[in-house]
């Protein structure tokens, strides 16, 4: 479903060159739960956008579903990335005038679905929002907004969900919830690539792989 073959990626800071993979190669299945875990400042998050197609490689390729997603157009990646890709960030990005409600349905603008309000209704039960989903993000806990936001990943039922410390700002009892929802959606076909500091979380993972 998802292949790097010999990617190279390098930064310049100040006068210093940095290379963060170097003829890097990596795949991911349909069905699996991945846990991509290493120290800050190894690459995880960058790994993360160069699979998600939000930074392109120095070198090398990324396919997804045998598509070289950096071989396509801006405008075709676009659309490719919002009908099969699905991201949820650190920082969450949540828009503050929409309710939680409209935040989760924010990807019908880019993708339309079918069933969308079956859809947001069981979402929003799942992650325990039901309560909450007239709110504004500004009203809500960190944990209601990650778990919003990871709802807002899901609901146009991507093919690969990339997922940045889905669960850095959570008890336990969240944290559980969304592994159970992450493990769920991967054994439903799909693919599930988790970067995380968390050993905890990672152990629950089906595979494990260390930068």
């Amino acid at each position: 479903m998802l292949k790097l073959e010999n990617i190279t990626k390098t930064f310049k800071r100040n006068t210093n060159e940095i290379k963060l993979f170097n003829d890097f190669s990596y795949s991911a299945k349909e069905g699996e739960f991945v846990a991509i875990c290493g120290p800050s400042g190894c690459g995880k998050t960058t790994l993360m956008l160069i699979m998600g197609s939000l930074l392109a490689p120095d070198k090398g390729s990324v396919l997804i579903n045998n598509t070289d997603i950096y071989a396509l157009s801006q405008k075709k990646r676009a659309t490719f990335r919002a009908e099969k890709i699905g991201f949820v960030f650190q920082q969450f990005h949540l828009l503050p005038y929409f309710n939680i409600l409209e935040n989760i349905q924010l990807p019908e603008l880019a993708v339309k679905q079918k069933n969308i309000k079956t859809k947001t209704a069981e979402l929003i039960k799942t992650l325990g929002l039901a309560h909450r989903e007239t709110h504004f993000p500004g009203e809500m806990s960190i944990g209601e907004k990650q778990r919003t936001a990871l709802a807002r990943a899901l609901i146009h039922d991507p093919d690969i969900l990339l997922a940045d410390e889905p669960t850095g700002n959570l008890d336990q009892k969240n944290t559980d919830i969304v592994i159970s929802v992450l493990r769920k959606f991967a054994k439903n076909g799909k693919c599930v690539i988790m970067i995380t500091h968390d050993t905890e979380a990672a152990k629950k993972a089906d595979i494990i792989t260390s930068l």
